[in-house]
């Protein structure tokens, strides 16, 4: 699903951020990357999802080459194939809970009865069936944060992205949250890769590696 060769990047001419990752990731598997605040992993995350390019090596996505795409493919491959999960859930308060968990299928193109039933699914799936029409400024920042996973998930992607999706969450509602992340990941044969410090939140997963500017080693 994933293969990252020899990829790095520069900011500047003195800083190096990443410099020869190689990752391989596999359809159904729940990778960590762990690293300290500002060593790189959302910078990997931005690689993976086309948001940003490498100066050098090669990222794949689901067989796509990712240099051989220009701006609106690249946007095109990101609403088809790839969920975000973001510690500041980016849950947009004007909407209610549906309508956002409903935005990835509206920008798919995809309305009416069978989008309905899919995000009603997907919050019966979260826990959230019964704050379907609630405004964002009434939920708990842990129910806000499942909101962002039916959000990612609804669209059935095949890569699954979260960055530090615990980082604004209490203990107990950051081991539930990641417990269900990782469930309704694996349920739905997706890939997903969590960048995270805590060394808590990626004991969960089917492997876990330390970034630092020299690559990934295992953890």
């Amino acid at each position: 699903m994933i293969d990252l060769v020899d990829v790095r990047k520069r900011f500047g001419r003195a800083r190096l951020v990443l410099g020869g990752v190689t990752l391989h990731v596999a359809a159904g598997e729940f990778i960590a990357v762990r690293g300290e605040s500002g060593i790189g992993k959302s910078t990997l995350l931005n690689l993976i999802a086309g948001l940003d390019r490498p100066d050098a090596g090669s990222v794949t996505v689901a067989g796509v080459a990712l240099d051989g795409l220009d701006d609106d493919a690249l946007t095109r491959l990101r609403r088809a194939r790839i969920g975000f999960v973001f510690q500041a859930f980016h849950v947009l308060p004007y909407l209610s809970v549906a309508q956002n968990v409903a935005l990835p299928l509206a920008l798919l193109g995809r309305r009416g009865a069978d989008a309905d039933a899919r995000v009603r699914d997907m919050l019966e799936a979260v826990g959230l069936a019964e704050r379907a029409h609630s405004a964002p400024r009434e939920l708990s920042g842990g129910e806000l944060q499942r909101v962002a996973i039916a959000r990612a998930l609804v669209g059935e992607p095949k890569l699954v992205l979260a960055d530090e999706p615990t980082g604004n969450l209490d203990p107990e509602n950051a081991r539930v949250v990641l417990r269900l992340f990782r469930d309704e990941t694996k349920k739905r044969g997706a890939a997903a890769i969590l960048a995270t410090h805590s060394e808590q939140a990626a004991a969960g997963c089917d492997r876990a590696y330390r970034l630092s500017a020299q690559g990934l080693t295992p953890a």
